[in-house]
C-alpha cells in the first residue's frame, strides 16, 4: 500500500479519537464550563449528528477540488477547531466547534475513502478500506484511554490539545505523498451523475445492511459499562480493560478482512455475520460469567469490525462509478447506524427489558441485516429467472 494512506490512516486516527474520548472528559468539561454531565453530553450527539450529515454535504461541497486540496482544507479545519476548543471558556462555543469539526471529520473521511481506493490497485479496495478503518480502531485501543489519561493528568483542555498536535503530521504528509492530481475537478454535471449512480439497488442494500450491523456494534459498545457491572458483576477498574479488548478486537478484524475481504468477500460476509449473530446471542445468555464477558467482548469486537469494514468495501465497490460521493454515502450510512443502535438499545433498557437487553438488540439488528439480504437476493434472483439474459450481481457483493 502506498505511503500516503497511512498518513491518511493517522489522521483518521486523530480523528477517531476526538469522536470517542469525551466519554471520559464529560465531568472535567462539565465543572470547567459549568454545565450539568447531561448538557456536556450534548457534545458526543451534536459530533455523531455532524458525522452523518456532514459527510455527503461536504462531498458535494468539495467537489471541484482536487483530493489533496480537500483533505488539506478538511484537516486542517478540524486542527483548527481543536484548538479553538482547547482555549475556549465558552460551553456554546465548544459545542459550535464540536459540530463543525465532525463536518470536517466527515468530509475528510469521505474524501480520504474515495483518496484511498484511487491509489490502490483496482482489486484492492478491501484493503486499502482496511488501512483507513485500522486508525479508528487504534484510536479505539489506544486514542482514547490515552486522551482519558491526559484529561485525568492535566485537564480536558490537554487532550483535545492533543488531537491537534497527532493532526499536524498528517497535513505535512498530504502535502508531499498525496498526487496533486488525485481527483481532478469535478463540476455540476459529474456531480449529477454520481447522484444518479448512488441510486442503484445494489448500493441501497449494502448500505442498508452496513447501517444495521454497524448498529448493532454501537448499540453493544455503548451500554458495554453497564452490562459489565449490573450483569457480569466486574468492577469499574475493569471497564478500561475491556474496553481495550473491544479496540483489539476491532483492529485484529479490520486486519484480518483486509487480507480476504477483496478476494472472498461472500464467505467472509456470510460466514462472519452468522457468528456475529450467534454471538450477540450467546454473549446476551452469558453475560453473567465474567470469563465469557471477556471472551466475548475481543471476539464480538473483532468479527463486527471485520464485517462492518468489508461492507464499506463493498460499498465502495458499488459505488465505483461515484468515486467522490460513494465514500460520503458510506460514511453516513454507517454513522447512521451508530446513531440508532444506542438509541433501539436506550429504548430496550427503558422498557425494563434489563442490561442484556442492548445484547439481543445487537442480535436482532444483525438478524434484521441477513433478513434484507436474502430478500434483496431473491430479488435479484427472480428478475434473473424472468430475463435469462440478466446479469444482475449479488445485492451484497
Amino acid at each position: 500500500m502506498p505511503f500516503s494512506l497511512y498518513m491518511l490512516g493517522l489522521a483518521v486516527f486523530a480523528q477517531g479519537t476526538s469522536e470517542f474520548m469525551l466519554s471520559g472528559l464529560l465531568p472535567d468539561i462539565a465543572r470547567d464550563l459549568d454545565v450539568s454531565v447531561s448538557t456536556a453530553g450534548t457534545l458526543t450527539s451534536a459530533f455523531a449528528v455532524g458525522m452523518m450529515i456532514g459527510a455527503p454535504l461536504m462531498a458535494l461541497a468539495s467537489m471541484r477540488w482536487s483530493r489533496r486540496r480537500a483533505l488539506l482544507v478538511f484537516l486542517n479545519a478540524f486542527l483548527v477547531l481543536h484548538v479553538i476548543g482547547a482555549v475556549t471558556t465558552s460551553f456554546p462555543v465548544l459545542l459550535g466547534t464540536r459540530v463543525l469539526a465532525a463536518l470536517a471529520n466527515a468530509g475528510f473521511l469521505a474524501v480520504a475513502l474515495a483518496t484511498a481506493t484511487s491509489l490502490a490497485p483496482p482489486n484492492a479496495k478491501a484493503r486499502a478500506t482496511s488501512v483507513l478503518l485500522g486508525g479508528v480502531t487504534v484510536a479505539c485501543v489506544a486514542g482514547v484511554p490515552g486522551g482519558a489519561l491526559l484529561g485525568q493528568l492535566w485537564g480536558w483542555r490537554a487532550a483535545f490539545w492533543a488531537v491537534a498536535v497527532v493532526s499536524a503530521p498528517a497535513v505535512f504528509a498530504i502535502v508531499r505523498a498525496v498526487p496533486a492530481t488525485a481527483g481532478a475537478a469535478a463540476g455540476p454535471v459529474s456531480a449529477r451523475g454520481e447522484l444518479r449512480a448512488l441510486r442503484a439497488p445494489r448500493l441501497s442494500v449494502v448500505l442498508l445492511l452496513g447501517a444495521l450491523v454497524n448498529g448493532a456494534t454501537f448499540c453493544a459498545l455503548t451500554y458495554l459499562a453497564s452490562v459489565a457491572t449490573e450483569v457480569t458483576g466486574l468492577g469499574e477498574g475493569w471497564l478500561p480493560v475491556l474496553l481495550a479488548l473491544f479496540g483489539v478486537g476491532s483492529f485484529l478484524g479490520v486486519t484480518l478482512s483486509g487480507r480476504v475481504a477483496d478476494s472472498r468477500p461472500v464467505p467472509l460476509l456470510l460466514a462472519g455475520g452468522a457468528a456475529l449473530l450467534v454471538g450477540w446471542a450467546a454473549f446476551a445468555l452469558t453475560a453473567g460469567n465474567a470469563v465469557a464477558t471477556v471472551a466475548f467482548v475481543l471476539v464480538q469486537g473483532t468479527l463486527s469490525f471485520a464485517v462492518g469494514s468489508t461492507l464499506i468495501a463493498r460499498a465502495l465497490y458499488a459505488a465505483s462509478a461515484a468515486p467522490t460521493l460513494g465514500g460520503s454515502f458510506a460514511t453516513a450510512a454507517f454513522n447512521v447506524g451508530a446513531a440508532i443502535g444506542p438509541a433501539a438499545g436506550a429504548l430496550a433498557i427503558g422498557a425494563g427489558a434489563g442490561y442484556r437487553a442492548p445484547l439481543w438488540v445487537s442480535a436482532l439488528l444483525v438478524t434484521l441485516a441477513f433478513a434484507v439480504a436474502g430478500v434483496a437476493t431473491a430479488a435479484v434472483r427472480r428478475r434473473a429467472a424472468g430475463d435469462p439474459d440478466a446479469q444482475a450481481p449479488a445485492p451484497t457483493v
